[in-house]
């Protein structure tokens, strides 16, 4: 007797819901038959679900993996207090999101994978969350408080935070063109966000002061300490002007479990959102990584 044929469908992809801050996300899953490994993606400061990750989310369901991209509080269409970088609320998104789409019976092992600030938000839920199965950083942002007092001096550290939290509440441009005054200043993040290339009904120029201490405040580095047994794959430019290779190189180096670390030769750190071949090789780096570290 011939074997009975396995039901196979097309790629999908889901709207959901899910989480204590009412968080907007798009589950897809692979063509043919699952259960497959799960990825939840997280990603730069400011943005959503159709950018970036998105972006990353498709590639990695196409190379067979089940993903969820989705709006952290208080971006895009998900809850939350509008436009204000929340730690601790973005690292219990991560806790959800892992839960949510560990939870689906067509899903199996789950990552976290994170592109620049995500990086250091995927290095801190691994450390944090057991469930977390393998974590990648792509042209990550390991943010150290030590390092930025290294390099500007205690004092004027401590001015700046001063000067955020006096202001906390006020909104600022996200980019802005022309050296204006923005939480991302400079030609290259306007160059992304300012431009068709990040296009996105749900994105907005506008964070809070408030949002630049959480970041001076954020500490990923030291994460990688804490991650244990759990495999970690950095990818990264050799040249990038704002996610510092050497604290990706630190971060590496740091790490006691079973770690793989990929250079490539970037021109600036957004040809890891969106540019080739650069784009594909990140890709093909974290699919054939997490192959390897979810089948163990």
């Amino acid at each position: 007797m011939s074997e009975p044929k396995v039901k196979r469908r097309a790629a999908v992809s889901e709207r959901v819901v899910f989480g204590s801050a009412g968080l907007v996300g798009i589950v897809r899953l692979p063509s043919g038959a699952g259960p497959w490994p799960g990825v939840v993606l997280t990603g730069p400061f400011t943005g959503v679900k159709e950018q970036v990750v998105g972006v990353y989310a498709e590639r990695l369901t196409d190379a067979g993996f089940a993903t969820l991209a989705f709006d952290h509080r208080g971006f895009g269409e998900s809850g939350g207090r509008r436009g204000h970088e929340d730690v601790q609320g973005k690292l219990e998104d991560l806790r959800d999101a892992v839960g949510f789409l560990a939870a689906r019976d067509d899903v199996g092992a789950v990552a976290v994978v994170g592109v620049c600030l995500g990086g250091g938000y995927a290095v801190r839920a691994a450390a944090s969350d057991p469930r977390v199965q393998a974590v990648v950083g792509v042209a990550g942002a390991y943010n150290s408080p030590a390092s930025v007092v290294r390099s500007m001096g205690v004092e004027s550290y401590r001015d700046a935070l001063a000067g955020f939290l006096a202001r906390y509440d006020e909104f600022l441009p996200a980019v802005a063109a022309d050296g204006g005054e923005a939480a991302m200043g400079g030609d290259e993040p306007y160059a992304y966000y300012g431009t068709s290339r990040s296009t996105s009904p749900h994105w907005t120029n506008s964070v809070t002061r408030g949002s630049l201490h959480s970041l001076m405040t954020f500490d990923a580095l030291s994460s990688a300490d804490l991650l244990g047994a759990t495999p970690l794959l950095v990818v990264h430019g050799r040249t990038d002007a704002y996610c510092s290779p050497d604290l990706a190189r630190a971060l590496h180096a740091r790490a006691t479990g079973p770690k793989r670390l990929h250079w490539l030769d970037a021109r600036e750190h957004i040809d890891l959102y969106d540019t080739e071949p650069h784009i594909t090789d990140a890709v093909e780096a974290t699919a054939s990584f997490l192959r390897d570290a979810l089948a163990a």
